[in-house]
């Protein structure tokens, strides 16, 4: 385990003094005399803890402590102080300090504090490592693909409904892929060792939901296009909900449930139950720069089941799919994908569009995927295409695109 210790003092034989100590038993000191040289050590990626005088010209040790916890709120900083200043080490513990030491601090006491400080750092940093490598293999990313900001939010929701345990309402364009997200949440909650269930809504019977919630057994239970389910099904349900609590509900829908509940046709109670944790899929025309990155999937994953070589994927090929209106969404951009593999082309069906509407496509999926390639860095952007940057905000203002919406959140 790495045991660095940064440790700021402005006193030079102070901090060769305490430096020594730290070397010899066994930690790895990194020694600085000031804030300005400790700064640029601190942060996220930062596996050890900081010990710092807090009286020292310029920028003192509380200083030092506000940098580190604006940074990292869990790097551990440890106080010392000359002065046995209470107040003092009362300001420091409520500004957030792990631990302070009054000096002269014998090597004990010193040495005792810093190991419990490294041992707590260690702990945060293998549960951020877990963190992440849980976020790179788990069922969002594997399942959601997307590299837009709007894909990353949409894994996030997922996730998120997944850890609250309660009913959710899935919406989204026809096409969006609503079944599929209530796989992933499924997948990412407790109930994944448990069974998928999944079911069409229309003409579902009272007996046949019963029957529905039986196999899921402590399980999920998806119920699609959940405004088509009948009345008297809709009674059965919420008092299914009732007695099997156990049995997870995800329902996905099209149309806007709170509207079919006003009209009627959907039960008041049983939207309200739905309603606490909502999760809306974007269409493909939110987030354009991710339609190559879907379609290159699809294609692969045709291939691959279908033992086809891959064929390739042009620049000019992502750039017309980025041009074309999907208003049947990852749906349609499957069923394209399967043309494509299996050699029955992917030429976007563009021959009802004038050549204006045609080039007006193309110039803003190029405008686009400039943004996404500068991570929303106009001046980038617009040196990439060799655009003035007035020529570039006015396309820009034309095509709707604005340059926060593509950088990293």
């Amino acid at each position: 385990m790495i045991r660095k210790v940064l440790l700021v003092d402005d006193d030079r034989a102070v901090r060769e003094a305490l430096g020594q100590t730290l070397d010899l038993a066994g930690f790895s000191p990194i020694l600085a005399s000031s804030y300005i040289e400790a700064k640029d050590h601190v942060g996220l990626d930062f596996p050890g803890v900081v010990v710092s005088d807090i009286r020292m010209p310029g920028k003192d040790g509380f200083a030092l402590l506000d940098l580190v916890r604006k940074r990292d709120p869990e790097l551990p900083v440890i106080l010392l102080t000359g002065e046995g200043d209470v107040p003092m080490a009362v300001r420091g513990m409520a500004g957030g300090a792990f631990d302070f030491l009054e000096k002269p601090c014998g090597p004990k006491e010193l040495l005792a504090v810093v190991e419990k400080a490294l041992q707590t750092r260690a702990w945060v940093m293998e549960n951020r490592a877990l963190r992440r490598e849980a976020k790179r293999g788990d069922a969002a990313t594997r399942l959601l693909v997307g590299a837009s900001p709007v894909a990353e939010a949409l894994r996030e929701s997922a996730r998120a409904a997944a850890r609250s345990g309660a009913e959710v309402l899935i919406t989204g364009a026809p096409g969006a892929g609503n079944s599929k997200v209530a796989e992933v949440i499924h997948l990412l909650s407790a109930a994944a060792p448990r069974a998928f269930v999944k079911l069409p809504a229309a003409g579902l019977t009272p007996e046949a939901l019963e029957q529905g919630f039986a196999r899921a057994d402590g399980g999920t239970l998806y119920l699609d296009e959940v405004a088509d389910l009948p009345q008297p099904a809709q009674f059965a349900l919420i008092e299914l909900l009732e007695a099997l609590p156990s049995t997870r509900l995800i329902a996905g829908t099209y149309r806007d449930l709170a509207a079919e509940a006003r009209a009627g046709r959907f039960h008041p109670d049983l939207y309200w139950k739905l309603e606490g944790v909502k999760l809306r899929i974007p269409s493909l025309s939110e987030r354009p720069e991710d339609i190559p990155i879907l379609f290159r999937h699809y294609v692969q994953l045709v291939c691959e089941q279908s033992n086809l070589p891959m064929p390739e994927i042009t620049p000019a090929v992502a750039a017309r799919l980025m041009a074309r209106e999907w208003p049947g969404n990852a749906r349609a951009l499957m069923s394209e994908a399967l043309r494509f593999a299996t050699g029955m082309g992917a030429e976007p069906e563009e021959e009802s569009l004038g050549l204006a509407e045609r080039m007006a496509r193309v110039e803003r999926s190029l405008l686009a995927e400039a943004l996404q390639r500068a991570g929303g860095n106009a001046t980038e952007a617009a040196a990439q295409l060799k655009l003035p940057r007035k020529t570039f905000y006015d396309k820009l203002a034309r095509h709707g695109l604005r340059p926060e919406d593509f950088r990293d959140a």
